[in-house]
């Protein structure tokens, strides 16, 4: 889910997917949201959603029903790893400045996460053919 930056009127209609205890229809978000908004607005603003690949778009006789493709967690915890993806190579300094803004509670919560958390594994490095020393090519033999 890269690239998934939401604006206020997603937000709102996320809201209301999370909120539901079934998919809904575009009628049915349009109902709840508390804004005077056309149906086609709701309408578009689900199939953009749907083409980000945050809600999941059923066939439901004539009609879609919308369900959030992932819960409010996750898709946060995208939006901040997409967000550190946009820093290049200073993502230590990016870590860094956002713990600096949290709260005495959330860097508790962030701490027993990452004690919590299996160690990351080490990365997978391609063996290297090693290069013949007999004056031959190809591979040497095992």
């Amino acid at each position: 889910m890269r690239d998934v930056a939401l604006g206020e009127l997603e937000r709102a209609v996320m809201a209301q997917l999370w909120a539901a205890p079934a998919p809904l229809t575009v009628r049915e978000v349009h109902d709840r949201l508390d804004r005077e908004l056309a149906y086609t607005t709701v309408m578009t603003v689900l199939g953009r959603l749907a083409k980000k690949g945050v809600v999941r778009q059923e066939r439901d006789g004539k009609a879609y029903r919308y369900t959030a493709a992932s819960t409010r967690e996750q898709l946060a915890a995208s939006l901040m790893l997409d967000a550190l993806g946009d820093v290049g190579e200073d993502r230590t300094a990016a870590l860094v400045a956002f713990v600096d803004r949290v709260g005495p509670e959330e860097a508790a919560a962030l701490r027993a996460a990452l004690q919590a958390a299996p160690p990351a594994a080490a990365p997978v490095v391609p063996e290297v053919p090693r290069p013949r020393t007999d004056g031959q090519e190809g591979a040497p033999e095992s």
